[in-house]
């Protein structure tokens, strides 16, 4: 399976890193992270099993930067999605439509992170995957954040019943993030019909 690279901001031409996180993504993501041999990651790269060591301490610190990495991809595209849309209703249906304008790759990217989000609740001993581990909670709590301001902008604007608006982002999250625990691509339902699905529960979630 071929998709976009995670890229480090310092990953230089000659570095494997990219190319690790690819084969690590398309292995945790289809085989899962508990069956992966940090072995066959190495191999796909065509590496040693000692090179991976020199970009990651561990394939957990593999697991974390790629759940890192990907709650980065997913804000930045909740950031863009409605940086302009004053409409709060068009702002909802805009933020749900960039969670699923993803491919193939990124798919495999929001399964490995919602099927080991339990990583994050603990801390970790080795300090570069405590590192991770804290800017991916760090992430989701800003993405939590983002969510629960479009829904009060849109309260204080009088488009929305006033609740409680971070319960009500968590469900949406939660009705979102639950796609990719099931969803295959190739399957019986296009990715476009269940976008269309779960953007029509979030509005009547918010306005009704």
């Amino acid at each position: 399976m071929t998709g976009a690279r995670l890229v480090e901001p310092d990953e230089g031409p000659r570095s494997k890193r990219g190319a690790i996180l690819a084969a690590a993504i398309e292995y945790f993501g289809e085989t899962g992270y508990e069956t992966t041999k940090w072995s066959a990651v190495a191999k796909q790269v065509g590496i040693g099993q000692t090179a991976l060591y020199h970009y990651f301490e561990s394939k957990a610190h593999c697991l974390l930067t790629i759940m890192r990495l990907e709650l980065q991809r997913s804000r930045d595209e909740f950031v863009e999605a409605t940086r302009d849309e004053k409409d709060p209703v068009e702002a909802l249906r805009a933020a749900v439509r960039a969670a699923f304008a993803v491919s193939e790759h990124e798919i495999l990217q929001m399964r490995i992170l919602q099927n080991n989000m339990v990583l994050l609740a603990g801390t970790r001993a080795s300090q570069r995957e405590e590192t991770e581990r804290r800017a991916a909670r760090e992430l989701v709590q800003l993405i939590e954040r983002d969510w629960t301001r479009l829904l009060t902008q849109g309260m204080s604007q009088g488009a929305f019943p006033v609740r409680d608006a971070h319960t009500l982002a968590l469900a949406l999250l939660g009705l979102i993030v639950s796609v990719w625990r099931w969803y295959r691509p190739g399957g019986p339902t296009p990715l476009d019909e269940v976008r269309d699905l779960i953007e029509g529960c979030c509005v009547r979630m918010v306005t009704e």
